[in-house]
């Protein structure tokens, strides 16, 4: 049997599969955690991803010499800086990290939103890459001055692997320094930044599904994975793409410890608004997207709160559904991303002395699924067509509560898929493509990609998007 495996690196966790290669049936599965983070701050070091890397694979040993290929799909975003040899010269600061926000609004002012729009896609916002890096020149000069190498964490661990430094133009696209539409880097962009001598420390940018070395970490190859094809790697986001067989049209809400809203398109976005990432994805076109910091987090603070698990929070809310007189949270617990307010906190309004613990628990997931429906909107705005499949999926998709009010506020069905990790799965899909040379599509076809559990609405909810977005406008204004 010829296998390939796919790996997840995210915020909480590293995750591994190991995949047929002609199937996609999941032969095994390992996981490890990583150190938890507490925003504004948050920062991780790259060193604990690889220990969580390597020590998936140590569970997964008896497969390994029938692995053919490996690729990487981790969170989007984060800044490693290492020095001549190799070794971080700092923690990463990840995408959930706030304190650059000052930086991400003096890039803004120096060259404006629309110019930044149209060279690299989007407007530099605290989570990316580029104002990370701003915060460091600003704070830490020392380390600026010892970094030889800028990575992105999949790069990080794809350079751990194999020892060459590259990316793919998908996660290069979230850091403030490439243009997804000519697939080029803008140099320019370091100047700003105020270091522009860390131009020449990105990595090559490799092709679509292009095999960019092979196994050669000892910890690895004393495993026996030794020799693998390792290929480009991509962003959590880009991967899950991959992993649900997304065609043009397709929506995707995605709700873990942050909340993505995105679709596969043919075309190049730029909006000016800040709204809508332009992203590029992992196959030779384009996924506009837009991210909110607070998704899962909020609900299970809310369970928290009310002394019941994320599960019995999903119980309680659904007995509330139908109620009149729910709470509107607007969710910005830590601050937020879309809308850019990172110093923010959140609302809760409506209450009333005969407002149930319910009614709390279905305010709470309404206002998550809300927030990420006006990420929707604001795709449409921005020209991108949205009217093909819904996807729900992330952790969350794993509620009852959210799976039903996702259809119940779109007035619309959702499908949740079938398989639970879709993007460690569409790191395996890239990992097959490039091993084989077989074409996406085939791959699609032959490993079931996209089909799922379809989810119809039992009521008409439209009604409280607009509310949570009048309450959101007066938390705004307020």
């Amino acid at each position: 049997m010829t296998l390939v495996a796919g790996v997840d690196s995210s915020t909480q966790s590293t995750k591994v599969e190991i995949r047929d290669i002609e199937s996609g049936r999941l032969i095994a599965s390992a996981k490890r955690s990583h150190p938890p983070t507490s925003p504004p701050v948050s920062e991780q070091d790259p060193s604990d991803w690889w220990r969580a890397l390597v020590g998936c694979f140590g569970e997964l040993a008896p497969h390994l010499r029938q692995v053919r290929a490996v690729s990487v799909a981790a969170q989007q975003h984060g800044l490693v800086m290492l020095d001549h040899l190799g070794v971080p010269v700092r923690p990463a600061k990840l995408w959930n990290d706030t304190t650059s926000a000052p930086q991400a609004q003096a890039l803004v002012e120096r060259l404006g939103a629309h110019r930044w729009a149209a060279m690299t896609g989007s407007v530099p916002l605290a989570a990316f890459t580029i104002s990370k890096l701003a915060w460091v020149v600003d704070n830490e000069p020392d380390a600026v001055s010892r970094c030889a190498s800028l990575m992105l964490p999949h790069d990080y661990l794809v350079y751990s692997m194999t020892g060459t430094a590259v990316t793919d133009r998908g996660d290069a696209s979230g850091t403030g320094w490439f243009d997804p539409a000519t697939d080029t880097y803008r140099p320019e962009v370091f100047e700003l930044a105020g270091c522009p001598q860390l131009a020449q420390a990105v990595p090559s940018v490799s092709r679509p599904f292009e095999a960019v070395g092979e196994v050669t970490a000892p910890e690895l190859v004393e495993l026996g994975l030794g020799g693998a094809v390792v290929g480009p790697g991509t962003g959590d986001n880009m991967a899950a793409a991959l992993g649900l067989g997304l065609e043009a049209g397709d929506l995707v809400i995605s709700l873990g410890t942050s909340g993505t809203v995105y679709a596969r398109s043919g075309t190049a976005t730029a909006d000016p608004s800040g709204l809508v990432a332009g992203f590029a994805d992992a196959a030779g076109g384009f996924l506009p997207l837009v991210c909110t910091l607070n998704a899962t987090k909020v609900t299970d603070s809310v369970a928290t709160w009310l002394g019941v698990d994320a599960a019995a929070l999903a119980e309680l809310a659904l007995e509330a559904v139908g109620d009149t007189e729910v709470p509107v949270l607007v969710p910005y617990f830590d601050g937020e991303r879309t809308p850019n307010l990172p110093a923010a906190t959140g609302s809760l309004l409506g209450l009333g002395t005969s407002t149930t613990r319910a009614q709390l628990a279905l305010g709470a997931h309404d206002g998550v699924l809300c927030g990420l429906l006006g990420g929707a909107d604001a795709l449409r705005a921005a020209g991108v067509t949205i009217e093909g499949r819904c996807y729900l999926v992330g952790g969350g998709a794993r509620s009852q509560a959210y799976r039903r009010r996702a259809a119940d506020l779109r007035n619309d069905s959702v499908v949740v898929p079938h398989q639970d990790e879709v993007v460690a799965t569409g790191a395996a899909v890239q990992a097959a493509v490039v091993v084989s040379g077989s074409d996406l599509g085939d791959v699609a076809r032959r490993w079931g990609l996209g089909s799922g559990t379809t989810v119809e609405p039992t009521v008409d909810a439209t009604a409280t998007v607009h509310r949570y977005h009048q309450a959101a406008g007066l938390h705004l204004n307020r």
